[in-house]
Formats: structure tokens, sequence, C-alpha cells
């Protein structure tokens, strides 16, 4: 990552318009500010522990060396997980700019998002009803038409309450 990249980044629209991924861009960034943290947090530590004795200086330069060992080690494990997951999906990655790069801003994207549902709507509404419902004036091969053998009763009558 050059300086010109982090110009364009963080000096144009490229945060605010959502037609590429930055993800695999900003690991590097995202690693040297973890780096620039720990550095400032050992700083720090340092002066506030020999600020309260010799004593606890020691014992905070100890801390220092221990605990900022993990945190970068556990930083770059975390950077590199990181990558692995966006090289593996960078195929996806590369589809979804692809399919982004007609768009120039979120407001666009919302918009054409939009207009697909409605010209989808429309394309529903368009359907031929009489292709979806087959008349039934002549019965199915398969049945055998009885003739009905007087009146059906359905339900039966319960009395009235008596009073």
């Amino acid at each position: 990552m050059t300086s010109d990249d982090l110009k364009r980044i963080f000096g144009g629209n490229t945060l605010f318009r959502m037609n590429s991924v930055l993800g695999l861009r900003l690991i590097p960034l995202l690693y040297v500010v973890g780096l620039f943290a720990f550095l400032l947090w050992g700083v720090e530590h340092l002066f506030a522990t020999f600020a309260q004795s010799f004593g606890a200086g020691l014992w905070g330069l100890l801390q220092i060396v221990a605990y900022g060992a993990l945190g970068i080690l556990l930083l770059r494990v975390l950077a590199e997980m990181l990558l692995v997951y966006f090289r593996a999906n960078e195929s996806t990655v590369d589809l979804i700019n692809q399919s982004r790069t007609g768009s120039a801003s979120l407001l666009e994207d919302v918009r054409d998002a939009i207009h697909d549902i409605a010209d989808q709507d429309e394309d529903d509404d368009l359907l031929d009803v009489d292709d979806l419902i087959t008349p039934a004036t002549v019965p199915a091969p398969d049945i055998e038409i009885t003739p009905p053998r007087g009146p059906r009763r359905t339900a039966r009558r319960t009395p009235g309450p008596k009073l």
C-alpha cells in the first residue's frame, strides 16, 4: 500500500462509495495502526510505572516485553487470518466489483435496486392468467362420475334451548 493509495482512500470519497470492497487493501493499514498503538501503550506504560517507583518501573519493563510481544503476535495472527479470508473469497469480491462498476454512489445503488424490484413486479403482473388456469369443462379421464343419490345432509341441527 503506497501513500497514493492512502491519499485515494482517505482523501477522496472512496470510503463513502459502496462500489468496491476495500477489506483486502485496509488490512495492512490495520496492522500498522495496531503496531503504532502497541508502541504508544509501551511508552505510556513505561513512564507511568517509573513515575510510581523504580521497582515498579522495572516490573513495567517486563510487562511491556511480555504483553507487547503477545499483543503483536495476536495482531499478526489476526491480520493474516483476515488476509487468508479475503484471498479465499477474492473471486467473489472480483465478481462484486465487476457488478458494481457502473454505479457511482450508494444512493444510485439503492435507486437501481428499487427500480429492479419494480420491474420484477411489473413482469409478474404481465403473466397471462389463461395460461395458469385450465377450464374444468371436461372431467379428468380417471374419475368416474356418479349421479347424486338425493339430498345430502351436511350438518345436524341441534334443538333450541328449553324454556
